[in-house]
């Protein structure tokens, strides 16, 4: 009986509400693609040891776990690689391949690129902000040639929605994606860090590092984007477009390093 309100709602709330979950699931019908396989790295531009200089060492282990990331990317035999991170403002959307980036404002003239260009690519290559340029050195250090790669910078302040549609659509840019996703957690775990140390900051990165972990897909979607900006953590919109991209799919994490040099979290997992 449709004459009277339905578990609390008007009947014209409840036909709303129908026609968009409708909407939703038409749109879900057309992303064919699928996610098969993620890598989570941080991005400090200290993760290239040009940039670290005498400092290097230190993130040894960081660098290591990272290779072993990208590498079951190569596994899954994707069609095509994103790479996420957080971007301001201006660099926020889809960077072709064959964009490049450069650390000379890190005191390094060292510059990397975001795959090849195709050839005839009508997409003007663009400037990599930093997370993206980091996870492009990655890639080369790795001598990636598994896919095509492409880039998204991701604001650091997006909505939690929004981060999950644009995963979503991502994931259905290619039959087989891959994903190469950079970000940092709090920079606030110790007063020598760069946003001093806030006690909230240990049980956020803790939480963030067992959903990434775990791949758990519903637990990530559920940071708190508040929280997180508070706490300088630049990874959360980015981790929860993967979250987005997952949906699903049914992946499997594996946590490979977790740690807070200079009192930033920095994480490493690998999803297949």
């Amino acid at each position: 009986m449709l004459g009277g309100a339905v578990s609390g709602l008007t009947p014209r709330a409840w036909w709303r509400g129908l026609r968009a979950a409708v909407i939703r699931a038409r749109h879900r019908s057309t992303l064919t693609g699928m996610l098969v396989a993620a890598a989570v790295c941080p991005c400090p531009p200290l993760l290239v040891p040009e940039v670290a200089a005498g400092a290097a060492p230190e993130l040894d282990a960081a660098r290591a776990a990272c290779a072993d990331a990208v590498g079951v990317l190569a596994a899954a035999r994707p069609d095509l690689l994103i790479v996420t991170g957080p971007a301001g403002p201006e660099d926020e959307g889809a960077f072709p391949a064959g964009s490049s980036g450069s650390f000379a404002g890190f005191g390094v003239e060292l510059t990397v690129r975001l795959g090849e260009a195709p050839a005839l690519s009508g997409a003007a290559p663009r400037t990599l902000p930093a997370s993206l340029a980091v996870g492009a050195w990655l890639l080369e250090r790795a001598r990636w040639a598994g896919a095509p790669v492409e880039g998204l910078g991701i604001d650091e302040r997006a909505a939690v929605g929004r981060c999950a549609e644009t995963g979503r659509e991502a994931a259905a840019r290619a039959d087989r994606v891959a994903m190469l996703v950079m970000g940092d957690g709090s920079a606030c775990r110790t007063v020598k860090a760069p946003g001093y140390l806030d006690d909230r900051a240990v049980g956020f990165d803790a939480e963030a590092a067992r959903a990434l972990g775990a791949a758990d897909v519903a637990a990530l979607g559920a940071l708190d984007a508040s929280l997180a900006h508070e706490l300088a953590v630049a990874g959360r919109a980015p981790w929860q477009v993967l979250a987005g991209a997952a949906e699903g799919a049914g992946l499997g994490g594996q946590l490979l390093y977790e740690d807070a040099p200079y009192g930033v979290g920095y994480v490493v997992a690998s999803w297949s």
